[in-house]
């Protein structure tokens, strides 16, 4: 099993890292922005974009190429990858009605990952501690996939927020 840390560096950008090695940064343009760009320790970068009317989808790109694709459903946020032409959805969810852990479940209806919310009311922004599975971990792109699982909650948390 995996354990990693997500630390909010100025309430735009998130760092994650495992056992003090980063991993790679989420950085958002603007607060409460849908828009965001990734950058992995390689120094790859890839687009986290809103596209539909009300942005109700965002997709990951990197140049050209969309990676994968999210939006919000009834059950939580549908998440369909599409890495080497390789098609996988998962659904990502909070665990209960009054919960602060989020879970990820693939299509065979296994959660494969949980991801703790911390909010620090004295810097106001949020920590996060993910732990995976060791089936998770053997995802190719699991570095890509768990900082726009960081945006995926970002974006539930604005959205819901929004609402209330």
């Amino acid at each position: 099993m995996g354990h990693y840390k997500a630390n909010s560096t100025n309430s735009r950008n998130f760092s994650l890292t495992t056992e003090n090695t980063k991993i790679g940064e989420l950085k958002y343009t603007t607060w409460y922005s849908f828009k965001a760009e990734i950058q992995l320790a390689d120094y790859s970068t890839y687009q986290l974009e809103p596209k539909g009317f009300w942005d109700q989808k965002i997709e990951l790109r990197r140049e050209e190429e969309t990676l994968l694709e999210f939006k919000m459903g009834w059950k939580g946020i549908v998440i369909e990858t599409n890495f080497n032409g390789r098609e996988k959805n998962y659904l990502l969810k909070l665990k209960g009605l009054l919960s602060s852990r989020f879970i990820l479940i693939d299509s065979e209806e296994n959660e494969v990952l949980a991801v703790d919310t911390d909010f620090k009311w004295s810097k106001l922004n949020f920590e996060y501690n993910i732990e995976t599975t060791i089936e998770f971990d053997t995802v190719k792109n699991k570095d890509l996939m768990l900082l726009t699982i960081l945006h995926c909650i970002n974006y539930y948390l604005t959205v819901i927020n929004g609402a209330a």
